[in-house]
């Protein structure tokens, strides 16, 4: 009995050992404690710290980063599926790939540092869930949580409806948030206080002629006559702060474009987001629209919706507003529609504009109007196609724009369509931007855009010398041509007259040592067709008649823009026509 017991023992004492080592390790290694680990995000370096115990990672902390609002929301979701899984093997979040790359990377050398495999339980994220079946009721529902959407959501709940956004994507926020935001406003208070003459009615003659007059003239004139109430009002209701100078935009007649804070569409989706949730407007985020629901009259009553581990059906009970986006990113449908723009150009827009409401809306009977007609925006990454905010140093009027042998060849405040045509005309398909000194400082391009202009550099697409030939040689350009291009766009300067393009804003000589050369070509940027509309937002058949209790607004409509958007033109109409299709709904 005595043997049996001293075994007994050394048995329990062995036990006690294997389970203070288990307590303090993982299969993989990781020993209690907290632990740091930094990654590479879109905005730079992303900080984290995660804490062990039982050997498990229980917490996850984002020290430092700095992405852009609303795509930061990817990390709050992959640190649940860490959390869950115990693995970084895991898929980005849809939208967020940088981001998403960035913080795995950052969680991953944490988990290295506490002893740990960061892919050792990659197994368990494998398997289906079953979805939950719900049934939700409400007045409105919206889908898209993008400038048009929020829009109508807040207006819809001022009005004193029930609301419900869905929104597909991780965040709110859709091409808006990526966007520059400027805002064209005709008659705004900064031309009046500059003394620069304006009508909406100038406006609108602009709009149509950019868009060669095939627009639809009464859209063009409700947004025209509402674009500077749309801009009062998301300074006055949505605190959105508009900076003190304007933007002049290619194809417009007069600088007019007010500029949102930051000189980015964070400013305008922050703060419309802020006011949303003061309002307690919910938004089931990762949650897509599938299909319509209507009665037995046709009216659209409801909204079939699913996220990843419920099935919604969602009746509304006075309409459904459209506002899902365009279909840029959706390379299939692009090709159905203009062959020419397929996968060989790149996109600007987001993963989440696929074209889903038009789908849905098209079903059900919808019109579709001007669904050939795609713009490309000029100045955009060689390699991913995201529109580059450098380019505020055109719009501004600090740039000129040149080829491979260093030569001119448009003007650089024309229209998008007319200078990405021009581009992809020349050697290499590319241009190449060029600013001094002076035009980078009074472009705010390192106050405003720091991440950006690290990324390019770090990626040999931007480059700063002391003198024009160095940064021409960077990149192989005609270091001779380019200098005598330069030269003679100064003189231009002095004259006031552009002799060889006709540049509508030249505010001054590139002379000012360093000199900036960035590379860049053209990506799909706007989708001008969509779902046809009429003046109170609401969706039309073939035959001119209203869907009942259907209504769209922004990108996802066609029939504003013609066969060309003009730049700052797409918030003007994302703000008027949300505002509207809001109101509508909740009579």
């Amino acid at each position: 009995m005595k043997q049996f017991r001293k075994t007994l023992c050394l048995v329990a004492a062995v036990f006690a050992v294997l389970f203070a080592s288990c307590s303090k390790n993982t299969s993989a290694g990781m020993k209690n404690g907290t632990y740091t680990g930094t990654g590479e995000g879109k905005g730079g370096d992303i900080s984290v710290e995660i804490t062990v115990k039982g050997g498990a990672v229980k917490d996850i902390k984002v020290l430092s980063h700095n992405e852009t609002p609303g795509f930061d929301k990817a990390m709050e979701t992959l640190k649940e599926q860490v959390i869950k899984t115990g693995t970084t093997a895991l898929d980005t979040v849809s939208g967020c790939t940088l981001t998403s790359k960035g913080f795995l990377q950052a969680v991953g050398a944490a988990i290295t540092q506490a002893g740990g495999n960061p892919e050792m339980n990659a197994a368990k994220t494998a398997g289906s869930i079953k979805k939950e079946a719900k049934e939700q009721s409400c007045d409105v529902v919206i889908i898209g949580a993008g400038g048009a959407g929020l829009a109508a959501a807040i207006e819809a709940k001022n009005a004193g409806a029930d609301i419900l956004v869905l929104e597909k994507m991780p965040m709110a926020g859709g091409n808006t948030l990526i966007s520059g935001a400027e805002m064209a406003a005709p008659n705004n208070w900064i031309q009046q206080r500059d003394g620069i003459t304006d009508s909406p009615e100038q406006f609108a003659k602009d709009m149509m002629k950019g868009g060669d007059n095939i627009n639809n003239p009464e859209l063009v004139n409700v947004i025209a006559r509402n674009a500077l109430d749309g801009a009062k009002w998301l300074r006055d209701e949505c605190g959105v702060v508009w900076e003190d100078s304007l933007m002049f935009f290619g194809g417009h007649s007069v600088k007019r474009s007010l500029i949102p804070a930051g000189a980015s569409g964070k400013e305008l989706i922050t703060k419309m987001l802020a006011k949303a949730e003061s309002l307690k407007i919910p938004i089931l985020y990762k949650t897509a629209a599938l299909e319509l629901i209507q009665d037995k009259d046709g009216r659209v009553t409801g909204v079939i919706a699913e996220s990843d581990t419920v099935k919604y059906t969602l009746y509304a009970k006075k309409a459904v507003i459209i506002a899902s986006g365009g279909f840029g990113s959706n390379i299939e449908m692009r090709k159905k529609y203009n062959p020419a723009v397929d996968e060989a150009i790149l996109s600007t827009n987001t993963v989440g504009s696929t074209g889903d409401g038009i789908t849905m809306a098209e079903k059900i009977g919808a019109a579709l109007t001007d669904m050939e007609y795609i713009q490309t925006y000029p100045i955009c990454d060689p390699l991913t196609g995201t529109l580059l905010y450098f380019d505020d140093a055109r719009l501004y009027g600090h740039s000129v724009i040149v080829n491979k042998e260093g030569k001119r060849f448009v003007e650089e405040l024309g229209r998008r369509d007319v200078i990405s045509m021009a581009i992809k005309a020349q050697t290499g398909h590319c241009c190449y931007e060029i600013i001094d000194q002076r035009g980078f400082d009074e472009s705010h391009l390192q106050a405003n855009h720091a991440p950006e202009i690290n990324y390019l550099m770090k990626n040999n697409l931007l480059t700063k010398a002391d003198t024009l030939e160095k940064a021409a040689e960077f990149f192989g350009i005609d270091q001779k041509e380019v200098v005598e291009t330069v030269k003679r766009y100064n003189t231009y300067v002095a004259k006031g007259k552009d002799e060889e393009f006709n540049k509508r804003s030249m505010v001054h000589p590139i002379e000012q040592a360093p000199f900036y050369i960035l590379k860049a070509v053209p990506a799909v940027h706007h989708t001008m067709g969509g779902i046809k509309i009429n003046t109170k937002a609401q969706v039309l058949k073939a035959d001119g008649s209203a869907i009942p209790g259907l209504f769209a607004a922004g990108e996802v409509t066609g029939g504003v823009h013609g066969k060309n958007r003009l730049g700052s033109d797409a918030i003007a109409d994302i703000i008027v026509f949300g505002r509207i299709a809001g109101k509508n709904a909740a009579q």
